[in-house]
Order: structure tokens, then sequence, then C-alpha cells
């Protein structure tokens, strides 16, 4: 594996079914716009409550990937 050089972007990602719907459509979106996508951790996770039970699922993603 040679030496890289990584940008590090945080988003957040959404879903109304799950903490991990809600990472993957993050990853997914993101993969759209950026490249070379390597890793990604999970800083917060967090929702929204309607009537005493979960609405969403909101999670804070840090995302990692190589400069060209």
């Amino acid at each position: 594996m040679g030496d890289h050089v990584y940008k590090v972007v945080e988003i957040v990602g959404s879903s109304s079914q799950s903490s991990d719907h809600a990472i993957e459509q993050a990853v997914a979106k993101a993969s759209q716009s950026l490249h070379n996508l390597d890793w990604f951790e999970v800083v917060e996770t967090r929702g929204h409550i309607v009537n005493g039970k979960i609405g969403h699922y909101q999670v804070k993603l840090k995302i990692g990937f190589r400069l060209d």
C-alpha cells in the first residue's frame, strides 16, 4: 500500500427505517459526487420522536476519501 493523502468531510444521513439505512443512504449519496471513498466513521446518532415513537433517524458521518 502506497502513501495516501485523505480529505475528510462530515455529512448527515437520515432515514425513517433505521440508523443503518441512514448510513447507507448517506454513503450512496456521497459516492455520487465524491470519488475514491475509502472509509466512514459514525460521529453522532440522533433521531426525531413523533407521538412516542421514532419518526426518523439521523446519523452524522465523517467520510474519508483519497485525493488524486
